[in-house]
């Protein structure tokens, strides 16, 4: 999905006013400071068809809502007005839409454009984000094995002991009815059970709660276990990895919106964390009791750091984790208690985090910028950005070939990069790849989503290995 995110104007000044003023039409006042709405209200977006992202060439439709109707509307990107054939008129329901072509020679990234309204006036700026087209390529490199699973597919999570993959599925908005933490063989791919969670609470409004659907999933073979998050109730469950009974399910408000879950095996202990919020959750995996928190500050005055997807070295101690809401990585020694948050320069809307502890790497991938960022751990150094495709979720750094695997949803791929910062190849992921992890033994596994039902492209797992 692409779409323009909104920022606001922060000044505009002199001979800018007045060509702006111009390019927007002519003025039936005396003077060219006419009255405004104090601040641009509504919002606006752009989608190419289908929601599919935008790239060079791309048919886009600029659409607004919630807008003053008869407002009259300018779109701008640079000097060049967009709808040139004169303003656009906002309709009586607050609406208003225009389509534009982005030309075969466009830039990627996050292209500025001015939205300028007159009667009332007021202005904005969104990013049009013209993602990378990487072509699909070096499958010949890799073994590759897929089968589908079940509807919704969200995370997978290998483990060792007991030889298996664990996968969790939920379907649509709240109240989520349908869901199941799947049992997959590792070498078939085949479903060796699986199982619904049980039925959650009444939502306020008094409806019907749905299931404690499940979305991140760890496993912890010391005991035996499986760790997932249940994002939608704010809480987290725990569930047998040999027959999938529940162990315990956490009260709702027990993690708030919940989204990656990993297990410290050494030290008995499941770190969760939060999505919007800079709380990474801590719970002992033997008592299954809550533990005092960890907190990531962020090192920009006024903004909160937005814990996203977890990785852990064991080995050192290390967690990594990606934050949502700033361009920032940290790194936890779990041993000592440090937090060291370092910048991220160049990602924004990061979901994706892995580490390589030989080489003290942290690799960060963006959703909203479309790259991976292959960063110094101990500085913050960016020695790579590297555009892997649209909307990057998540990331995996497998340590065998010694190379990172990019989930790109938007684009439908996996690109895989080396630490030096070359893409290798560009694997078809079908629809929506979602999320992805390396079992340390060269083995990657993933999992994607479909377009909807019948889509044979979605809802499979995967598992990727360097040919021999």
């Amino acid at each position: 999905m692409a779409t323009l995110s909104r920022r606001p104007v922060r000044a505009l000044f002199g001979a800018s006013v007045l060509a702006l003023m111009l390019a927007a039409g002519p003025v039936a006042a005396e003077t060219i400071f006419t009255p405004t709405s104090d601040g641009f209200v509504g919002d606006v977006s752009a989608s190419a068809p289908e929601r599919a992202p935008i790239y060079a060439g791309t048919k886009v439709t600029i659409s607004g809502e919630d807008l003053a109707p008869g407002q009259q509307i300018t779109l701008m990107r640079g000097t060049t007005v967009l709808n040139a054939d004169g303003p656009l008129t906002v309709a009586e329901d607050g609406t208003f839409s225009f389509d534009v072509t982005v030309d075969e020679e466009a830039a990627t990234g996050l292209q500025p454009i001015v939205v300028i309204g007159e009667n009332p006036a007021a202005a904005t700026v969104v990013d049009l984000k013209v993602s990378p087209q990487i072509p699909v390529s070096g499958a010949e490199q890799f073994t590759i094995l897929s089968q589908p699973v079940t509807r919704g597919l969200y995370q997978v999570a290998y483990s060792p002991k007991s030889d298996a993959l664990f996968v969790t599925a939920a379907v649509g908005r709240p109240p989520v009815k349908e869901s199941a933490l799947v049992k997959v063989n590792p070498d078939t791919l085949e479903t060796v059970a699986s199982v619904a969670p049980e039925a959650a609470p009444a939502r306020e409004d008094g409806s019907d709660g749905g299931v404690f659907a499940v979305y991140g999933v760890a496993v912890d073979d010391a005991n035996g276990t499986v760790w997932v998050t249940n994002t939608r109730q704010n809480t987290v469950a725990v569930y047998r990895q040999d027959d999938l009974s529940l162990v315990k399910q956490f009260e709702p408000g027990a993690a708030t919106h919940g989204r990656d879950v990993v297990i410290d095996e050494a030290n008995g202990r499941a770190y969760v964390s939060t999505s919007l919020t800079p709380e990474i959750l801590v719970f002992d995996t033997k008592t299954l009791e809550p533990l005092d928190p960890i907190t990531v500050q962020s090192a920009i005055r006024g903004e909160d750091f937005g814990t996203m997807a977890l990785d852990l070295d064991a080995q050192s101690g290390k967690l990594v984790t990606v934050s949502l809401n700033t361009p920032e990585a940290a790194v936890i020694d779990l041993k000592s208690g440090e937090v060291k948050v370092i910048p991220a320069k160049g990602a924004q809307g990061a979901s994706g985090a892995a580490y390589d502890a030989q080489d003290g790497l942290i690799f960060v991938a963006s959703q909203q910028t479309d790259n991976l960022l292959i960063l110094k751990a101990d500085t913050g150094e960016v020695l790579h950005d590297v555009e892997v495709g649209a909307g990057p979720l998540n990331v995996t750094f497998e340590p065998v070939s010694r190379r990172a695997f990019v989930a790109n949803r938007g684009s439908g791929t996996i690109t895989v990069v080396d630490t030096q910062g070359q893409i290798v190849a560009n694997l078809d992921a079908g629809s929506f790849p979602n999320q992805l992890r390396a079992d340390g033994k060269g083995n990657v596994y993933a999992v994607n989503k479909s377009r909807g039902e019948n889509d044979e492209a979605g809802d499979r797992v995967w598992r990727i290995h360097a040919a021999d």
